[in-house]
């Protein structure tokens, strides 16, 4: 019988891997672009290393691999923002990407205080659209990334985090 995956939270040894993965799952994002300087790809170890220091983050592992990540933090407003979701492109479509999505709802609430959650997803990323909205997200509006792609930004009060986990 095969591993199942876990969800747990991310550890500073997990970030090479992360690193890793975020650069593997947002190849896909970046050709449906035509962009392959969007924020996933440019970003440095380092910078992961600070997320992991100080957002909400997890991953998910099948046995020691991580196959899976996200990151949360809440900003002024009050909103999780919650962004860089990936699941590693042969586990796709598997509930993967919807559970990490339930951790990271349930700790920005429950441990910082989120009053709702926001993410943003490129315009073209259908996928990602539908997880979204299958989870009770609903658009808000749009805006443009610091890398010049059209997004999306779609939010769910954290008051709904109970009625989706």
């Amino acid at each position: 019988m095969g591993m199942s995956v876990t969800i747990s939270v991310a550890t500073e040894q997990d970030a090479e891997q992360i690193f890793r993965l975020q650069y593997l799952c947002f190849q896909s994002e970046a050709a449906l672009y035509g962009n392959y300087r969007i924020d996933p790809l440019v970003q440095s170890l380092d910078s992961v290393r600070e997320e992991l220091a100080t957002d909400c983050v997890f991953v998910a592992r099948l046995g020691e691999e991580v196959v899976g990540s996200v990151r949360g933090s809440v900003t002024e407003d009050g909103a999780a923002a919650i962004g860089k979701l990936c699941v590693h492109p042969r586990l796709q479509g598997h509930g993967i990407g919807a559970r990490l999505l339930r951790a990271a709802e349930g700790a920005l609430a429950e441990e910082r205080g989120a009053k709702k959650f926001r993410l943003f997803t490129g315009h073209r990323s259908e996928g990602n659209l539908r997880l979204y909205r299958r989870v009770g997200y609903e658009t808000v509006g749009t805006s443009k990334g610091a890398d010049g792609v059209p997004m999306i930004v779609l939010e769910k009060p954290a008051s709904t985090y109970a009625t989706t986990a």
